[in-house]
């Protein structure tokens, strides 16, 4: 089943007509060793140039790692390169996925930003040790692609979120869809500062989602809430100041949250979900949190 959707009316299936898929029971880490701001790819990075407190990140960074394995999840911690900074915010340079047969594969990215290219050989060289099927885009048709910075699977369904407009191309689906032979939702992304999908949509379980709804077109809302039983919104302040959206919820009950994010933590309480609070203060003046610093795996 592979399809492009872009509007509502365009949906012709049912969740129940989604095939399953296992959900993740590992995870991937960079470990921050030379993680900082050193240049300004998108709009939180202004003013924090040089300004990372990098004993704290790692504090941060070694908390959230803790709050995996407290969730009986398996963690890789991969060293972090030199003069890739950025490196850490490991979600974004592949797509992994599993088929039906159970096999793994990966499909590696094309990153938008010069100075975060190279960090993609790294990360491949990674899922190769561990026996992943490695496979590309055709880069004479596709520009850019952020892996799971954009692309998020529903939860334990084949079916593909797409955000494009800032950092992915819309071109990118057609062929993950056809690679991956799954439908893809593709969401036109309108706010510069929620420049990947994982900042303004975060899976919880398989209905229910969280969104800032201000990025979206009025056509992306409409698929979303087509599909989603439960949409749970967060307020601008949160989702901008706290990144409230870049959560993430490994296993459909549990909810690994940037601390502070009061409005939207009540609302998943209310809702059912467990809330676990971490301090991503640092990973912040570089565009990212809790789901950015992490790769779910399987």
């Amino acid at each position: 089943m592979k399809k492009i959707y872009t509007s509502a009316d365009q949906i012709d299936f049912t969740l129940s007509d989604i095939p399953s898929m296992p959900a993740p029971k590992q995870v991937l880490t960079v470990k921050p060793t030379y993680f900082d701001v050193e240049y300004v790819i998108n709009p939180h990075m202004k003013d924090h140039v040089g300004r990372v407190d990098k004993m704290q990140a790692l504090n941060e960074w070694e908390h959230l790692v803790d709050g995996y394995e407290e969730l009986g999840f398996n963690v890789h911690q991969l060293d972090g390169v030199e003069g890739l900074p950025d490196m850490v915010f490991c979600a974004n340079q592949s797509l992994p996925f599993i088929d039906e047969d159970g096999n793994k594969k990966v499909l590696m990215s094309i990153m938008h930003s010069p100075e975060r290219k190279d960090e993609v050989p790294h990360i491949e060289k990674w899922y190769r040790q561990l026996g992943y099927e490695v496979e590309y885009l055709d880069n004479s048709q596709v520009d850019d692609f952020e892996g799971m910075g954009d692309a998020l699977w529903h939860f334990k369904k084949r079916l593909l979120w797409g955000g494009y407009g800032f950092r992915s191309s819309l071109k990118a689906y057609d062929q993950i869809s056809e690679k991956f032979d799954t439908p893809v939702v593709a969401l036109e992304l309108t706010d510069e500062k929620f420049y990947h999908l994982d900042t303004c949509m975060a899976m919880l379980n398989e209905n229910s989602v969280l969104i800032y709804p201000d990025a979206f077109q009025q056509e992306g809302l409409d698929m979303i809430h087509k599909l989603f039983e439960n949409v749970i919104e967060a307020t601008q302040y949160e989702a901008e100041k706290l990144f409230a959206v870049n959560a993430t919820c490994p296993d459909g009950k549990n909810v690994l949250i940037q601390q502070g994010c009061t409005d939207v933590n009540q609302k998943l309480r209310d809702a059912g979900f467990s809330v676990h609070e971490y301090s991503t203060f640092e990973y912040i003046k570089s565009g990212g949190s809790v789901f950015c610093m992490k790769m779910l795996l399987w």
